[in-house]
């Protein structure tokens, strides 16, 4: 009788637990929906008299996705296949690569000084210097990453002929792939394309010749990932810790309607525009809360509050220019133009940046509709380093400000802020190509954007 009681209640008790839990999952869904109609968003306080002007987040993620991507792509693959060259955008003869091999010159010479002297141990090895161009689009991405298709599993691959056999029988024995090992000098992320990738790879083999190399990679993924060149160096060069600077070029594609007249008979109506919207409750930008961010500077409402129909939806792309001006020549914190970075990598020396040369200005590049090519805006960032898709997030909010008709320092300004929600959201990867590397002293004549 005792069982047969025990039984039963457990089995009620189960029952009634279901219909608990379903009611539970009912009340998380309206819970849910609730939230999603009633979201509530953190805005970041600009101070400036053009608040009211600037874009949110959402308004300007669909000022940038909202273009004919599809014809940068388009340029960059015939790029990357050595069909066309930079020089075919700004017509001048500063191609990189007629200045940026003379890297190999230096390293050739501290070669000749370890000829001279017996090799043994680590120095007998062989270092090779491989420059890549890739197809952004092809691609996530140069890190290898399980189960995506990266640049840098390809490249492995193809270099796995070439190991010696003590690394091999070492990776036989772990059941792990015959790979290579390639050391790279910036990672890219999906979608970014490069013209001049750097990296390197080493073996103890002798009779690895370079050209056999390039063969291997280009036979990986034909029309996506060419060798630009192989060569051996000395083994002390390293791509990353070697390198005295990155030169990277993002191609904005403009629309039809937008020209230089336009955006300057466009500065009055910012100014109308931030007047009148002055006279009421100061409007902020920014993006969805996220508590691990600072909320210092920061003001609560719902998104559609700070959006207005009949904001600026143009920019002048001199304005841009003269706004990246402004960063030449300075060591400075791009912290605030950082994403997807830890905060206690956000303060200090590892934020800090040497920006060379930044400019914009309006080109063309080859496309069948419209015949004449199709209007864009290139810019044009070398620094001594880059912090991750710091390049995207300065392009977004640099159009973002030139539209706004804010100061020509804001860009500083920003770096001042407490949260980076003082910035744009990253722009498009699709523009974004990493142009060379420099192992040189940076010389400013050898400029795509005079």
């Amino acid at each position: 009788m005792v069982t047969s009681f025990t039984v039963k209640s457990v089995a009620t008790f189960i029952s009634k637990e279901k219909r608990l839990g379903r009611f539970r999952d009912l009340v998380s869904l309206s819970s849910m929906e609730n939230q999603t109609k009633d979201k509530i968003y953190f805005y970041y306080n600009h101070t400036d008299s053009c608040n009211s002007a600037r874009w949110t987040a959402r308004e300007s993620y669909k000022f940038m996705y909202e273009r004919p991507w599809q014809d940068v792509l388009h340029f960059f693959s015939n790029v990357v296949n050595a069909r066309l060259t930079l020089s075919t955008v700004f017509g001048t003869d500063n191609s990189p690569q007629t200045y940026i091999d003379v890297v190999d010159d230096d390293y050739k010479t501290l070669e000749l000084c370890d000829e001279k002297e017996e090799r043994f141990g680590r120095w007998e090895r062989v270092t090779f210097k491989i420059i890549l161009s890739y197809s952004g689009y092809a691609f996530d991405g140069w890190q290898k990453q399980p189960g995506l298709n990266t640049v840098q599993e390809i490249v492995e691959k193809s270099l796995g002929r070439f190991v010696d056999d003590k690394k091999a029988r070492l990776l036989k024995e772990k059941s792990k792939p015959l790979e290579g090992c390639a050391v790279v000098a910036g990672r890219t992320d999906k979608g970014v394309s490069a013209i001049r990738q750097v990296c390197s790879f080493y073996t103890w083999r002798k009779d690895v010749k370079p050209c056999d190399i390039e063969g291997e990679i280009n036979s990986a993924a034909p029309g996506k990932l060419r060798v630009v060149s192989v060569s051996e160096v000395s083994r002390v060069f390293h791509p990353n810790f070697s390198a005295k600077w990155r030169r990277y070029l993002y191609i904005f594609p403009l629309n039809d309607q937008e020209n230089e007249k336009q955006c300057c008979e466009n500065v009055k109506e910012v100014e109308s525009f931030s007047f009148a919207r002055n006279c009421n409750e100061p409007s902020n930008k920014c993006v969805e809360s996220s508590s691990s961010e600072n909320v210092e500077n920061l003001i609560i409402g719902n998104n559609k509050e700070f959006e207005a129909p009949n904001k600026p939806t143009c920019f002048s792309v001199c304005r841009v220019n003269q706004l990246l001006r402004h960063l030449e020549g300075k060591l400075l914190s791009y912290n605030m133009f950082a994403r997807d970075t830890k905060a206690s990598r956000n303060i200090g020396p590892p934020t800090e940046c040497f920006m060379y040369h930044a400019r914009a200005a309006e080109a063309r590049i080859p496309c069948s509709v419209p015949e004449e090519g199709r209007k864009v805006m290139c810019v044009e960032l070398v620094a001594n380093r880059f912090l991750r898709k710091m390049v995207r997030v300065l392009v977004a909010t640099s159009i973002r400000e030139a539209a706004a008709g804010a100061e020509e320092d804001v860009l500083l300004k920003l770096m001042e802020a407490t949260c980076r929600r003082a910035t744009a959201p990253p722009a498009p990867p699709d523009g974004l190509c990493l142009v060379d590397v420099g192992y040189t002293d940076f010389n400013p004549k050898n400029c795509l954007i005079p």
